[in-house]
């Protein structure tokens, strides 16, 4: 079976390129706000404003981008970053580790919810359940990235 040949580009617009892999990211915490806005007053009573949602969000997007990267840094070529210190922000030529945008996304979870003074597990509880669907869409940008791919086996099965 051969690899689809699919652009990781989406589409164009006035010379700018928008990739699968940003609309993944975008769509998956797009569906995480509504899911955990409808699920934090229906399953845990917790009430809170649009202002502090939007908070939420922006600090568990900074989360996982940072976290991200810096786990792609620190455990897939610390060599290379430490030589070119400057490619550590170009997070447009690829690079995010999954542990680290965990790891990113529980600090910062973990640090709103001390500053506002909301139950953490209950936040992290909807966040959980949340999560499969944006690590869903990333998967599917990877393979629109070329990045999932086995290796080619003899008939054997």
């Amino acid at each position: 079976m051969q690899f689809p040949d699919i652009s990781p580009i989406a589409f164009s617009i006035a010379g700018f390129a928008v990739r699968w892999y940003a609309l993944a990211y975008i769509a998956g915490f797009a569906f995480s706000f509504y899911f955990v806005k409808a699920g934090l007053v229906r399953s845990t009573g917790l009430r809170l404003s649009y202002a502090m949602l939007d908070d939420l969000l922006s600090w568990t997007v900074l989360g996982v981008i940072a976290g991200g990267r810096l786990g792609y840094v620190l455990f897939y070529n610390p060599a290379f970053y430490i030589q070119n210190p400057a490619r550590i922000l170009m997070v447009w030529n690829g690079g995010m580790s999954f542990h680290g945008g965990l790891a990113g996304a529980a600090f910062a979870l973990l640090a709103w919810c001390r500053r506002n003074g909301v139950p953490f597990w209950r936040i992290a509880d909807m966040a959980c359940l949340a999560a499969p669907v944006g690590l869903f869409l990333g998967r599917l940008a990877n393979f629109a990235n070329g990045e999932l791919f086995g290796r080619i086996t003899g008939s054997r099965f």
